[in-house]
Parts: structure tokens; C-alpha cells; sequence
């Protein structure tokens, strides 16, 4: 390679084929203001010609203690975060931020075996670690943690730094608008984080399975909506996957019984969309027929005519990204508000 015999070509060959120092040829890699615009040319020419292709990334990173990489744990398959208009909102905002501290972002999967999300955890070179679901109990993020990475979570916990809205007061929101209008037989649709094929239960307080594992947001949520119906009966249907297409299928699933409920609630907006599908597909109105309650706000929620609660799904992100970057924001758990938006798609209970 560049006549050095086939040996490794490395910084300090460069510099010494220059009569420079390596420090020289190290600032016209990462530090270029230092140097003339003249010699830099002249060293990136040598290098080239030499076969020197620049310093190593990995080797800058171990050196100065950063790597400038925030990694976002997204809970489920990666294919999902850019088809999922949630998790697009909430990447563009924690990208956003992190730029801000001249850092990228890097997506890593969450799904899976505990043990293989764990290796993958600790093979990730990250400065911090923003992650979608809880932490409790996730060795990886545990190691983490005790190597020093930053995590931020997204829900609200005893621990840790967070930005999250109170999904319990989220869940009460729409408990209380479904009360008012007399519903007394609802079917909520969540998704299962083990893609199980779809299942079915009545829900009691407390409860927990398929999609309704404790601490999660769906069973917060689930928790607050069940005090404001206590007499209501709340079946549960759990799609496999979070998505969509599983939010028609569960609500095709609840559908089409005798006993039909009045209102469907979807645990995401998201799942919301395809309830209003399937609700559409058999001929009924959405608000008339039945009532169609989502979360989260997302744009097509709005364009549809769905009724959700609201929460800034950027914003969130955006601050996210300044808790795993910015040591000195005294706020470290952050509540944001939420709202409850009543749209088209929730109307009186039919008698």
C-alpha cells in the first residue's frame, strides 16, 4: 500500500513521511482550524497516497471517553419505529436535541430474549441510552447504567431521569368522557409485546397479561380508565403486534359478536386507526354506532376525527434528548401536560 511494503499504514507513517508531528496529522483529521488550510491539504494528499484512510473512530471514542451517540431503545422491531407515527414524532424531536450537543442517534431494538438484548445493550458504544419502554428489570440497561451511560425513561418511575405525562390521569381522562356519555360495555385494544396470537379477557383491576404488563403505559392507562366505569364491563383484546393493521383486526375481533360493545378504546392511537377501520368496513359511524377513544394525538388521529388525549410526542422527545446530554437541566423528572381531545368519533353510548 502506498510503498510501505504491505505493512499497516498508520498516523505516525504519515507524519513521518511529512517530518511532522503525529499530533499535526491527528488536528487536520479533528481539529482542522489548528492548521493552515495549505498543510492540511498537504497532509490528507499523503495520507491518500499512502492509503491512510484516518484515524480510528473506535479509537478516538476510547480515548476522549465519548462517542457523540445517543442510543434509543425502541420497544419492538425496528421496522415498526418508521411506519409508527408516534415514533417518528418522538425521534425527530430527540434527534433535534441531541444534534444540539453535536451527537447522533442510534436505534437498537428491544425486542427479543432479555439475554440477547442485554449482549446487544453492551456492545452498543453510546453516550446515553433513551429508553421507549420500562427499565425495571432490564439487566442490560442496568449494565448500563453501572458503566456509566446515561439512560433517560419515558415513563414515570421511582428512579432515574424521565420525561413521560401521568398515564394513569391519561387513562381517567377517557374513563370520565365515556361515563358522561353512558357507556357501560367497552372493549379496549391493546398490543402484545410477545406477538401472541390475539387473545381475549375480561379486565379486573390489577390485572395484568397480554399487553397489560405491570408498569407499562398500557397498564397505567388501563388502571385509570377502569375507576371511572367501575360498573362498566371492560374486556380486553390483545393484538400481536403494535401496528395498524392488529388495531382492525382486535376491533374486527370485538366486533363481530351479538353483543357488540359501545365504545372501543385503543391504548394508542396508532391501534386507534385501525379500529376506526374495522368499525368503518362493517358500516357503522364511528361516534353514532360506536365510539372510537384513542391516545396520543398523532396527526392522522386528528384528520380522521378521533377522539384521544393529547400529549406532545416532540416535545418529549426533544427533552429526552437534553436529559442524556445536558447535565445541568435541574428538572430531571418531568411531567408534561395532557389534554383530552373530543372529537367526532366518541358520541352517547346507543340504546
Amino acid at each position: 500500500m502506498g510503498g510501505t511494503g504491505g505493512s499497516t499504514v498508520t498516523m505516525k507513517t504519515v507524519a513521518e513521511a511529512l517530518g511532522v508531528s503525529v499530533t499535526t496529522v491527528s488536528n487536520a483529521y479533528s481539529k482542522p482550524d489548528r492548521l493552515s488550510s495549505a498543510l492540511r491539504e498537504q497532509i490528507l494528499s499523503k495520507a491518500g497516497e499512502l492509503g491512510y484512510c484516518g484515524p480510528s473512530a473506535a479509537g478516538r471514542a476510547l480515548r476522549s471517553g465519548k462517542n457523540d451517540v445517543c442510543g434509543f431503545l425502541f420497544g419492538g422491531e425496528l421496522s415498526h419505529a418508521f411506519s409508527d407515527p408516534y415514533a417518528v414524532l418522538f425521534l425527530a424531536g430527540l434527534s433535534e436535541a441531541v444534534e444540539e450537543f453535536g451527537a447522533s442517534v442510534l436505534l437498537l431494538r428491544g425486542a427479543g430474549d432479555p439475554e440477547d438484548e442485554a449482549t446487544r445493550l453492551q456492545r452498543a458504544a453510546i453516550d446515553a441510552l433513551v429508553v421507549s419502554s420500562p427499565s425495571a428489570q432490564r439487566r442490560g440497561v442496568e449494565l448500563l447504567r453501572g458503566r456509566g451511560v446515561r439512560v433517560v425513561g419515558t415513563q414515570r418511575t421511582d428512579e432515574g431521569d424521565w420525561v413521560a405525562i401521568n398515564d394513569t390521569k391519561a387513562g381517567r381522562l377517557v374513563g370520565k368522557h365515556l361515563a358522561r356519555l353512558g357507556h357501560r360495555d367497552v372493549v379496549v385494544v391493546t398490543s402484545s409485546a410477545s406477538h401472541d396470537p390475539l387473545q381475549e379477557f375480561d379486565y379486573r383491576p390489577g390485572r395484568t397479561g397480554a399487553g397489560l404488563r405491570p408498569g407499562t403505559f398500557e397498564d397505567e392507562r388501563m388502571r385509570g380508565l377502569s375507576e371511572k366505569v367501575p360498573d362498566a364491563r371492560i374486556r380486553v383484546v390483545a393484538a400481536p403486534f403494535h401496528s395498524r393493521e392488529s388495531g382492525r383486526e382486535a376491533a374486527g375481533y370485538a366486533l363481530d359478536v351479538q353483543d357488540r360493545p359501545t365504545a372501543i378504546v385503543a391504548l394508542s392511537d396508532v391501534l386507534a386507526l385501525g379500529v376506526w377501520d374495522a368499525v368503518r368496513e362493517r358500516g357503522l359511524t364511528p361516534g353514532r354506532d360506536v365510539s372510537v377513544v384513542g391516545f396520543d394525538d398523532i396527526p392522522d388521529a386528528g384528520f380522521l376525527g378521533i377522539s384521544t388525549v393529547r400529549q406532545p410526542i416532540r416535545e418529549k422527545g426533544r427533552l429526552a434528548g437534553r436529559l442524556a446530554f445536558d447535565p445541568e437541566l435541574v428538572e430531571r423528572r418531568i411531567t408534561l401536560p395532557i389534554e383530552l381531545v373530543v372529537r367526532a368519533s366518541s358520541g352517547p353510548a346507543p340504546h
